[in-house]
């Protein structure tokens, strides 16, 4: 019978064996974050953070970024887990990582927020604390937010913020190129959710935002605008505009579902190469405007420089195309204010309906007017009943947002290239403003305009100061109705004229047996006016000329057609 062969081990010789294999795996244990390093991944966890939604973990947070920089790049890891956060600072060429599961918060803790350092030639420099965030970059190159995690501003709520309630930002940066931010989801932001300033290069494809106010939000400067920044495939239920900034060149916002209870897209300051592609707009807001508590959308896209507050430089080279709108205020609202100029904006393939509000407009407040403004096949479908009131109504600059106006389609003013190409106009209920208003238009082209009959009592255009008409594939042409009388108008009690004043004439025409567009020209005192209205066949209508200028003390003349009248101005 065989017997095993037993080793026997001296107590002193089994130390001297197990000791140094237990400082191993100590030192397995200890250098574990070492290991993270060579592999690219530093998990949170391994920083200390809980996770548990209750434990603070920023500086956990804060920690694995900063190995992570130390190491050259790599990837910061969130694990599954609720990780409630103060400031998070990124680090240039480090990847912020959330695993489905994960969701970062932002705390209540308002001490716990820290802001960037914005360079002092922006006008947003002096607002302090209003930049602060939940996950910072600052002078940064390379860095990323991506995964299938949550970021949740978590409502924080600040009554010494704006409007006395508005907190931290959720994810600003400043003066960073080569930033991406894909497929994760921001939740309830306290303030914008993604808010960037004079940065390049920002790429965020696949992101969804819900709640809060604006979703992104990015700003350049007269001479250093945000360049290149590509919004892809993104999803926006915002309690703001989804979209918002100024001082922006090359960007494009593409294929993105954008649902507000403010507006789409408003731009408050210039841009250069701008293109909005096959995107859907729809309201009323499924997350409430968080100030007000109101649902319903604004304008789809309200480009507006100057409206907010004063900015200078160009609007140029806008491509909006293969758009689809329901249930907005108005779709398009352009307008220029003072310091501000625009070049060339194009408008193809469009649908929208249920416009609730006002026309779309196009309209220069600024000393420069719209250059060229082409919309070109679009159908608009707008709730209309209008009245003749509302036809009537003097026209004031906008706000900062969209208004009701005299006209039910369109509304031009200060234009001097507009073009109507197969476009098609509806209502629900019959309106008695005009289908389309224009003042102060150089050049505009109607081809293939379509729009419901008007009636004798609105009539289909109200153009003041347009000087060139083309028509192309219309069912009406142009025509020059007979002036039968002629009337002047002053304010004065006594009836005088007063050099410098203004004064009005009401016109009094009679259209012959073909219906269309009607030109009427007034020549007073030398100074021609134009106005074009739409008169059915043997329509008698009078037609009013504001704001006419009293030229100096003297005797002269206001003619239409055959009809004289004197005018005796006094000094």
């Amino acid at each position: 019978m065989m017997h095993r062969n037993r080793i026997h081990w001296p107590l002193g010789s089994i130390s001297k064996v197990i000791r140094p294999m237990l400082v191993m795996v100590g030192l397995l244990v200890t250098v574990q974050p070492v290991f993270a390093a060579r592999s690219g991944v530093f998990s949170i966890r391994d920083y200390g953070a809980a996770g548990d939604g209750k434990t603070l973990d920023t500086m956990a947070i804060n920690k694995a970024i900063e190995a992570c920089a130390a190491a050259g790049s790599g990837q910061v890891l969130f694990p599954p887990g609720r990780y409630l956060s103060g400031t998070v600072h990124l680090k240039s060429r480090v990847s912020l990582f959330l695993e489905a599961g994960a969701t970062l918060v932002g705390t209540t803790e308002l001490d716990k927020y820290q802001q960037p350092t914005i360079p002092s030639f922006m006008p947003e420099a002096k607002w302090g604390k209003w930049h602060r965030a939940l996950i910072l970059g600052d002078g940064l190159e390379d860095i990323s937010i991506s995964g299938q995690g949550v970021i949740d501003g978590n409502k924080v709520f600040d009554p010494t913020g704006e409007e006395r309630m508005r907190g931290p930002h959720t994810f600003v940066f400043v003066n960073c190129r080569n930033v991406k931010v894909s497929d994760i989801s921001f939740l309830d932001s306290a303030n914008y959710a993604i808010f960037f300033q004079i940065s390049d290069d920002v790429d965020i494809r696949n992101v969804k935002f819900t709640g809060g106010w604006d979703g992104i939000h990015f700003r350049g400067a007269p001479q250093r605008p945000c360049r290149n920044v590509s919004i892809v495939g993104c999803q926006f239920f915002t309690g703001d505009d989804s979209i918002a900034g100024r001082y922006w060149e090359n960007t494009l916002i593409s294929d993105c579902i954008i649902n507000s209870s403010c507006n789409g897209i408003r731009l408050i300051g210039p841009a250069k190469h701008l293109i909005i592609h096959d995107c859907l707009f729809y309201g009323p807001g499924i997350r409430p405007h968080r100030t007000s508590k109101r649902h319903n959308m604004l304008a789809g896209l309200n480009l507006q420089p100057g409206a907010w507050d004063a900015t200078q430089g160009n609007l140029d080279n806008v491509l909006i195309s293969d758009i689809t709108m329901h249930n907005v205020s108005t779709p398009f609202h352009f307008s220029l204010k003072p310091g501000n100029t625009a070049e060339n904006i194009i408008v193809n393939r469009v649908s929208a309906t249920g416009v609730y509000r006002a026309a779309s407009s196009v309209e220069s407040w600024a000393e420069t007017a719209f250059k060229n403004v082409v919309f070109r096949d679009v159908t608009i479908e707008y709730t209309g009943g209008g009245t003749k009131k509302q036809a009537l109504m003097d026209v004031k600059s906008p706000g900062v947002d969209a208004r009701p106006l005299p006209a039910w389609g369109f509304y031009a003013r200060n234009v001097k290239n507009l073009q109507f190409d197969n476009v098609r106009l509806r209502y629900e209920k019959e309106d008695l403003r005009p289908v389309l208003t224009c003042k102060n238009v150089e050049w505009l082209t109607l081809e293939d305009f379509k729009f419901p009959p008007p009636t004798r009592i609105s009539g289909a255009f109200a153009l003041d100061d347009v000087t060139h008409i083309r028509l192309r594939g219309m069912k009406f042409s142009t025509i020059e109705p007979r002036c039968i009388e002629l009337k002047l108008i002053t304010d004065d009690a006594a009836g005088r004229y007063t050099a410098g004043k203004s004064y009005s004439a009401i016109v009094t025409v009679e259209n012959g047996k073909q219906k269309g567009l009607a030109k009427i020209e007034l020549v007073a005192a030398g100074q021609k006016k134009t106005r074009w209205l739409w008169l059915q066949a043997g329509q008698k209508k009078e037609v009013l000329f504001k704001e006419l200028k009293a030229p100096k003390a003297g005797i002269h003349e206001v003619r239409c057609g055959n009809i004289t009248q004197r005018l005796l101005v006094e000094q």
